[in-house]
This record gives structure tokens, C-alpha cells and sequence, in this order.
């Protein structure tokens, strides 16, 4: 993430509403894609960088769970097109928490501003998404939901078919809001045994299923040197393989050859953390950069990222253990997680620029 500056001098972050020194709303702006102050002239609203005229998102209007801004219609009385007063990603929602649940704005709220951060992640690496990918039935779309109602400080127990699974099929990736409660999460980890369970983390991960699903599967090519690399995602059935995880848990030597325990539960699982994995690296890298703590490595370079990134892993390790937190970075970047390290960074280079990357190293030839 790059740094911000509001009109007045102070840092703005990301996630930012008002700038907490003098006060001024700011948020997203379209048009020179940064973070600005928004000031008012005539006829309106506009950033305070690029002078821009913009209209905030509905959503920061009517629910206050959004910081981005869209365009002035040319036309203000008839603004085109079904949902056209929604930002860039707030378009993408099919399905948003019931808000007549306690608790439930707050939820929301973080699950944007972690999609917010994954939208803009991939559009700094130049990946698209949705109709971006040049298909119509694209259809990359969100689903908030959840499958149990707050009473207090506690939730209630809920069937099987009262539940609500968080993951993605068909361009459709699903979160269960109680992911955005922070004590319910940790939980979650702790009894999982994850290094990290964040609700960005979930983002990346699903996304990684859904450019499978478009930028990998459709590719016989592709496909062929996926299963050299990461294994067979028929035999076995997805099924199988998840009931095997469940009951035996993951494979003794893992952290030979993968990313997470989780990783080893079936081929689109290595894809999907290997990918969060990758826009965690890439993330990293650049919020340091912007502010300093590295020389920025080379964007295509690799080798040179996760380098850079166990280097400052390490150091965020000791810095955290000196806090008494759980480490930055739990994962061990062995050679065969870098392998597929590659494979994913060689699809998104390829995705954002057209060029047919080289599969030599992921197919054993």
C-alpha cells in the first residue's frame, strides 16, 4: 500500500474517513486513484488533489461502511445504469448482512474495508477482475452472510443446514460475517491451529479459487503443468480429500513442500494459499517501500520479492516476539512453496500483460 497525504499535511491511511488532524472528510478518488481530502465547490463535491467532481458511494452515504467515490454522472437527475451510485467495490455485492441484526453494520464494515484492500491489491498488480478478464460471464461477485444471531456476547448454536461455509463456486465467493468478529476469528484460529486468520486473508484466499477458475482451468497447458506442480485436483474427488484432511489431519512432513497446513488438503487448496500467499508478499513489499524500511525489489523479480520479505519477516518476528504477539510471518518459505510461488506470479504476469509465461521449472522439463 502506498502512502497518503491529506490537503493539510498529515498522513492518511487507507481505510481513513476524515483526516484525524484537521478534520476534512477524504476518501477514494476515481480519477487520480489515490486518497485526497474532498472539498466542496461548485457544482459539488470534489477531490482535493485532481479537483475531480464526485459523488460519494451509496454505500458511505446510507451505512457509512465505504471511503470511496465515484465519478459525477454527466447527467446528476439520471445516473445510468442499477446501482451506478455504488463505488467500484461495492458493485460487486450480491448480498450484504442483515443489518437489523446487533452488530452486524460493524461486521460489514470491516468485510469492506478488507475487500476494499483486495480490489485494491489486484489492480495495482494490473489483474483483472470481473468483466475485466474479457469474458461477460465473468462474474465476480460478494456474499455476506451469516448462519447464527447474536444474543449478547454469544452465539447461538445452528444446525448443519442453518450454516454458512465460507469459500467460492462459479465467480461467487462467500464470507460468514462471524469471520469479521474479531474474538469469534481467533477462536477459529486457535482451534484450527493457523498461523494467521485475518479477514484479508480469507479475501486472497478465495480469489485465488475464483482466477483458477478463469486464468488456469481454461488453459490445457496451464492445466497440465498445475497438476505437475501442485497434483492432480480430480483424484481424488474434492470431497474425498477433504474428509481424509478432516480426519487425519494434514500430512507430517508439510512444511516441506507447503504453505499452510490447509495446503495440503487438495491441489486447489496449495493454489488458493499459495495465492494469498503471493498478495501478501506483494502487499508487504510495496507498503515498506512507500515507507522506506527497503529498497523496493523489482515487481517481476521474484526471487528478489521473497527474498526481500523472509528478510523483513524475520525481523518483524523478533519484533513482535518482543511484544508478546504471534509471529508476522509463520510460514517457511522453503523451495518448493517458492516453486509455486512462481507458477502463480508467471499466471498473473501473464494475465496483466498478455505474454505466455514459461512452465519449464513446474513441469520438470
Amino acid at each position: 500500500m502506498q502512502k497518503f497525504q491529506c490537503d493539510c499535511g498529515n498522513r492518511l491511511f487507507f481505510e481513513n474517513t476524515h483526516c484525524l488532524a484537521c478534520g476534512s472528510e477524504v476518501g477514494w478518488c476515481p480519477s487520480c486513484a489515490t486518497m485526497t481530502a474532498l472539498t466542496f465547490a461548485e457544482p459539488g463535491l470534489h477531490c482535493g488533489r485532481c479537483h475531480a467532481e464526485v459523488w460519494k458511494c451509496a454505500n458511505r452515504v446510507e451505512h457509512d461502511v465505504c471511503n470511496r467515490n465515484i465519478p459525477a454522472p454527466a447527467d446528476p437527475a439520471d445516473p445510468a445504469g442499477a446501482g451506478a451510485l455504488l463505488c467500484d467495490c461495492c458493485r460487486y455485492n450480491d448480498t450484504i448482512p442483515d443489518l437489523a441484526v446487533e452488530g452486524n453494520l460493524e461486521r460489514w464494515r470491516a468485510l469492506e474495508q478488507a475487500k476494499r484492500r483486495l480490489i485494491h491489491g489486484l489492480d495495482s498488480l494490473g489483474l483483472p477482475h470481473g468483466p475485466g478478464l474479457g469474458d461477460p460471464e465473468a462474474g465476480l461477485s460478494f456474499d455476506f452472510k451469516g448462519d447464527s444471531v447474536a444474543s449478547g456476547n454469544f452465539w447461538r448454536k445452528v444446525g448443519k443446514q442453518e450454516m454458512v461455509y465460507t469459500g467460492h463456486a462459479d465467480g461467487k465467493i462467500t464470507i460468514n460475517i462471524r469471520e469479521a468478529d474479531t474474538v469469534e476469528r481467533e477462536k477459529l484460529r486457535v482451534d484450527l491451529g493457523e498461523g494467521h486468520r485475518t479477514l484479508i486473508g480469507h479475501f486472497r484466499h478465495e480469489i485465488g479459487h475464483y482466477y483458477w477458475d478463469k486464468l488456469v482451468q481454461p488453459d490445457g497447458g496451464r492445466l497440465a503443468a498445475f497438476k505437475a506442480l501442485f497434483g492432480d485436483h480430480e483424484n481424488p474427488t474434492y470431497q474425498d480429500a477433504l474428509d481424509r484432511h478432516y480426519s487425519d489431519g494434514p500430512r507430517p512432513d508439510w512444511q516441506s513442500a507447503f504453505v499452510s497446513a490447509y495446503a495440503t488438503m487438495h491441489p486447489w487448496e496449495d493454489w488458493a494459499e499459495t495465492f494469498a500467499f503471493y498478495l501478501d508478499i506483494v502487499d508487504v513489499m510495496e507498503t515498506a517501500a512507500a515507507s522506506n524500511l527497503i529498497a523496493a525489489p523489482a515487481r517481476d523479480d521474484l526471487k528478489a520479492l521473497v527474498e526481500t520479505y523472509v528478510r523483513l519477516g524475520l525481523l518483524m518476528n523478533e519484533l513482535n516476539r518482543a511484544l508478546g504477539l504471534i509471529d508476522f510471518l509463520p510460514e517457511l518459505v522453503v523451495p518448493g512453496v517458492v516453486e509455486k510461488l512462481q507458477f502463480v506470479h508467471d499466471v498473473v504476469v501473464a494475465a496483466r500483460s498478455g505474454d505466455a509465461p514459461s512452465y519449464a521449472s513446474a513441469s520438470g522439463a
